[in-house]
C-alpha cells in the first residue's frame, strides 16, 4: 500500500508512553477466559468478540456486558491519573503512528464525499492508540486482549499497535509490504462502525439485541450483520479511495485483506481454540463470510449493496 501523499489527520491521541495504568508488562494479548469448567457459549463469545477479533467495544454490544461487568450491562467507568499519562495530540511522525494517521485522514476524506453527496454531514472518528492498557472513556478501561475496538459514546476507535503484529506473526493473516494494507483494512473496519454510528445502526442494533434477552443466538446473529457490515463499508473505502489513488493498492495488498478476514472468521478462531465450530455463538461472522461481505464493498462502492440487515444470506 503507497500512503505517503495520504493526508494525516490530527484527530490522534497517541498514549503510547503511557505506563497503561500498572496492567502488567509484556505486549502479548490476553484472553480473560475464567477458570473451571469446560468452554461454553459465553466464553466462545469472549473468543469472538475480544480475543483478537475486530468490532466493536465487547462492553457495549452482545455478550461482552455480562461478561465484563457481571451482568448488569453497564459498562465499568475507570479514572486514571493524567498527572502521569503521557499523552500526544496530532498526526504522529513516527512510521506506524504517521501510516495510522494517513489511513484515518483518507478514511475521513472519503467518507465526507460520501456524505456531502447524500446531503450530510460528516464527522469522522478519533483513534487512541496505546499499549497494553488505557483509559477508555465512557467505555471503561480499554486493554490490548479485546483487539481494536470503536466505542459509540465517545465516537473513539481505540487501538494498541501491537495488534498489528499479532495478525502477522500469531494469526498469520499478512505477509510483508501486504501487511501496511491489512492495517488499512483493520481501521476502515473500526471507522465502519463509526458510520454506522452515524447513521442510527448501532443504537437500533443495541435495542433489539437487549429486546432479544441479550445473550442469545438471535443477539448474536445480529451482531453478525453488524460485523460483516463493518467488513462491507471497509471495502467501500478501499474502492473509493482506489478511485481518487489510483495505484496506492499493491501486488498482494487485497489478497492480504482476504487472508486477515478468514483468519479472524469466528469459525476459524473457535476452531483453533476449541476444535469445533458453534454457529449459533457467531458474533462476527464466518472466514467465508468476511471475506465475501468486504469484496462486495470492494466491488460495489455503495451503501445500498452493504444492507446485510435486508440480505435474503450472509
Amino acid at each position: 500500500m503507497r500512503y505517503d501523499d495520504f493526508r494525516r489527520s490530527d484527530d490522534i491521541e497517541d498514549r503510547r508512553d503511557d505506563s497503561g495504568g500498572g496492567f502488567g508488562g509484556g505486549g502479548g494479548f490476553q484472553l480473560p477466559i475464567g477458570g473451571g469448567g469446560g468452554l461454553g457459549i459465553g466464553t466462545i463469545i469472549v473468543l469472538g468478540i475480544v480475543g483478537y477479533a475486530l468490532g466493536i467495544d465487547p462492553r457495549l454490544l452482545i455478550g461482552g456486558a455480562e461478561i465484563l461487568t457481571g451482568g448488569n450491562g453497564q459498562a465499568p467507568t475507570y479514572q486514571t491519573d493524567r498527572r502521569s499519562t503521557t499523552v500526544k495530540r496530532g498526526a504522529p511522525t513516527d512510521e506506524m503512528g504517521s501510516m495510522i494517521s494517513g489511513i484515518l485522514g483518507e478514511i475521513d476524506d472519503r467518507w465526507s464525499e460520501i456524505f456531502q453527496a447524500a446531503g450530510q454531514s460528516y464527522t469522522g472518528p478519533k483513534i487512541v492508540l496505546f499499549r497494553n492498557a488505557t483509559n477508555g472513556g465512557r467505555c471503561g478501561m480499554a486493554q490490548s486482549a479485546m483487539g481494536p475496538f470503536y466505542c459509540p459514546p465517545d465516537k473513539t476507535i481505540f487501538l494498541d499497535t501491537g495488534f498489528f503484529r499479532e495478525v502477522e506473526t500469531r494469526f498469520h493473516g499478512c505477509q510483508g509490504s501486504a501487511c501496511k494494507f491489512t492495517a488499512a483494512y483493520i481501521i476502515a473496519h473500526e471507522a465502519g462502525h463509526h458510520i454506522q454510528n452515524l447513521l442510527g445502526i448501532l443504537p437500533r442494533v443495541t435495542a433489539q439485541q437487549q429486546a432479544a434477552g441479550g445473550r442469545t443466538p438471535e443477539a448474536n446473529r445480529l451482531q453478525v450483520k453488524v460485523e460483516l457490515q463493518a467488513d462491507c463499508l471497509s471495502g467501500i473505502w478501499v474502492n473509493r479511495e482506489e478511485k481518487k489513488r489510483p495505484g496506492f493498492i499493491e501486488p498482494g495488498d487485497i489478497d492480504g485483506a482476504l487472508r486477515t478476514a478468514s483468519a479472524i472468521g469466528d469459525d476459524t478462531l473457535q476452531r483453533q481454540a476449541t476444535g469445533r465450530v458453534v454457529p449459533d455463538s457467531f458474533t462476527h461472522g464466518s472466514a467465508e463470510q468476511r471475506k465475501r461481505w468486504f469484496m462486495t464493498g470492494y466491488q460495489q462502492g455503495t451503501l445500498k449493496a452493504c444492507d446485510t440487515f435486508s440480505a435474503a444470506s450472509l
